[in-house]
């Protein structure tokens, strides 16, 4: 994979010098488009051997562009921040919003080439990591982020030499350590062909890696910014997205076809109830095991993620009330979700759920979430079937990192009848201090009743995973679903806990 930059690349200084103004006025035009446009934003990954010159070349590009939209994100060793979320979390926290550039020296690549190249993980564990990495990255690309990915080569001899000249303290200015952990023969050479395995397996289409010859530092930085710019280009003439919203999804239930529709909802009892005894003692059982395994000191090592969907005015608020109960006020935040600010919208739609993850020890209710994209998106018809069609594996991969984490994900959907929709609706109109919760929408909604069936259909289907299951919640008597809630938040706890 590093055949051509094993030879030898040189560019004289003068040579240099006549090139380097037009590059510079390039780069400088082309920076300026992307930040009128505010399209998309670009990471630039910088990754290579001790002594290569990452550092050099991110000082470079800060000579070059302009440094107000340019953004640099370092990952060394983690902060007690990183250390209590999830790995993903920091990267997706530092993600740069539209327009602008982020230049990362150490990205998601670097823990999984330092465990290879350690022996931490074998070659299988190695690639499904790798796997992982191009889905993300694929993510990352249709929601409007394009990556720029540079390998800076050293030979395995100089960058040895480098790197004692270095341990002598031969080189004047800071030099980027990437690497320190690798330490032996051995674990140098699991590194290189780690490095030539990321290359294969990661290069695609739309995030190639791009092997830059390192030995000599004029052509190196040449060519680093011959590469920007071709990308920043690339990027300015790519099409525009389509901001006028999609008209929306045809009526299931109006749609021939040779089999009646389906829906999970259908399968339901919603007549089920409890009185009020029986609620009280039930509910306060549930909330004092809550309570207890969520102050266990098993707890410090886990998280608790707690999602509510549901149909408009199901009970979400009455059923997280009595589940804040249960919690320690200082541990735990609800997240109510509503459509996107501008600082939301310039970045991809699970950004602003990602920053919100809890600590490890933390509880996170969500009340509406990251199913927005595959409900309300896709019935409104704000996004397109390509876009919510590949968000259910986005999702899945998102919770699957989360739960990999140690967070516990709990997730619900609080049903009722249209009728019972409806009567609740109207209630709302006439006290005073729920009219709030009611708006003109609420009431067009209704109108999509079976587009809406639909899609909660193939979201169950599509995202319930063994570790993140759905809950259906039989929600027509607020009392059963509020102890419904509580108890299975209890057992999922109690599961996870061993307790």
């Amino acid at each position: 994979m590093f055949e051509s930059a094993k030879f030898e690349h040189r560019l004289d200084k003068a040579s240099f010098k006549t090139l380097e103004p037009a590059l510079r006025e390039d780069l400088l035009n082309a920076q300026f488009q992307l930040i009128d446009q505010k399209r998309r934003s670009l990471l630039v990954l910088i990754h290579g051997p001790d002594g290569s010159g990452k550092g050099a070349v991110l000082n470079r590009l800060y000579g070059w562009l302009d440094a107000r939209k340019l953004r640099t994100l370092t990952y060394d060793a983690p902060t007690t921040n990183a250390l209590t979320h999830p790995p993903a979390w920091k990267y997706w926290r530092d993600l740069p919003g539209y327009g602008e550039i982020g230049i990362m020296l150490g990205s998601w690549y670097q823990t999984a080439l330092v465990d290879r190249a350690l022996g931490k993980i074998g070659r299988s564990a190695f690639t499904a990591t790798l796997e992982g990495v191009r889905r993300y990255e694929a993510m990352l690309e249709a929601e409007g982020v394009s990556i720029l990915k540079l390998w800076l080569y050293l030979g395995a001899d100089e960058a040895q030499a480098r790197l004692k000249a270095l341990e002598k303290g031969q080189y004047a200015r800071p030099v980027v350590r990437q690497w320190t952990e690798v330490d032996t023969a051995k674990e140098r050479e699991r590194l290189w062909n780690a490095a030539e395995e990321v290359v294969r397996l990661t290069s695609t289409p739309a995030a190639p890696w791009h092997v830059v010859p390192a030995v000599d530092g004029e052509y190196r930085d040449a060519m680093a910014g011959t590469v920007l710019l071709d990308m920043l280009r690339a990027m300015d003439t790519a099409p525009a997205p389509d901001p006028a919203p999609r008209p929306p999804p045809a009526n299931p239930a109006e749609v021939p076809h040779g089999l009646p529709q389906f829906s999970i909802l259908s399968t339901l009892d919603l007549s089920k109830a409890l009185d009020e005894k029986t609620y009280r003692e039930d509910l306060s059982a549930a909330q004092h095991r809550i309570t207890r395994l969520t102050t266990a000191p098993a707890f410090e090592k886990r998280g608790l993620v707690v999602v509510f969907e549901g149909s408009d005015a199901a009970g979400k608020s009455s059923a997280i009330m009595r589940l804040r109960h249960a919690l320690d006020p200082r541990r735990f935040r609800v997240h109510p979700v509503a459509a996107p600010s501008d600082e939301e919208r310039a970045r991809p739609y699970l950004w602003r759920f990602w920053r919100r993850i809890p600590a490890l020890g933390h509880t996170a209710i969500f009340d509406r979430s990251w199913y927005g994209r595959v409900l309300v998106e896709r019935v409104e018809g704000f996004c397109s079937p390509a876009d919510w069609g590949r968000a259910y594996g986005e999702i899945n991969d998102f919770e699957d990192e989360l739960t990999s984490a140690g967070y516990i994900v709990v997730k619900f959907w609080l049903a009722i009848s249209p009728e019972e929709q409806a009567r609740r609706f109207e209630a709302r109109e006439t006290i005073a201090y729920k009219r709030f919760k009611l708006t003109p929408e609420d009431w067009r909604n209704r109108e999509k009743w079976p587009l809406y069936e639909a899609a909660v259909t193939e979201m169950v289907d599509r995202t319930s995973t063994t570790a993140a299951p759905w809950t259906m919640v039989e929600a027509e008597d607020k009392l059963y679903a509020r102890v419904k809630v509580a108890k299975t938040v209890a057992d999922r706890l109690e599961a996870a806990l061993g307790r």
